[in-house]
């Protein structure tokens, strides 16, 4: 790995307390600025957004273009524009899988960090640049770039 400093965004679900103690194991790797600050809104922030909307008669598409929504949008693309690599750390909803194809689309490294076995197999999986079962795993592959995918799909 180089000597730099690279940033990471860890992406995943606000219901996930997983999300901290992930961030925390990854910074103690050394060289990676971990940015998981959105989890700080805490567990219920989408329920009690679309909750104060409904509350104002907005329907999902007005609420979208919202104060709110904008903000939050565009505090997470900053982010995710300056990081280098994506971990996506699983169950995560479709916002999730949105961010880790954004920077996939931009050319970065995109990890997928399954929780279990998935009961559903899906092929596109296979955008990212590696697909993990194994915290460990993961870890080798951010500390050498390359060399871990390159012995696991031989």
């Amino acid at each position: 790995m180089a000597s730099a400093v690279e940033t990471l965004y860890l992406i995943g679900s606000l219901r996930s307390p997983e999300i901290r103690t992930l961030g925390n194991k990854i910074r103690a790797l050394g060289g990676f600025d971990v940015v998981e600050d959105w989890h700080a809104a805490g567990s219920n922030a989408d329920t009690e957004w679309q909750e104060y909307e409904q509350q104002r008669g907005r329907t999902y598409l007005e609420a979208i273009r919202g104060l709110h929504a904008k903000h939050v949008f565009e505090f997470d693309l900053k982010h995710i524009t300056r990081a280098t690599i994506g971990v996506l750390m699983l169950p995560a909803g479709k916002s999730a899988h949105m961010e880790l194809g954004y920077m996939l689309g931009q050319r970065k490294r995109g990890y997928v960090l399954f929780d279990k076995e998935p009961e559903r197999y899906d092929v596109m999986y296979q955008f990212a640049t590696g697909l993990f079962m194994k915290e460990e795993d993961l870890f080798a592959e951010l500390k050498s770039p390359g060399q871990y995918i390159k012995e696991y799909y031989k």
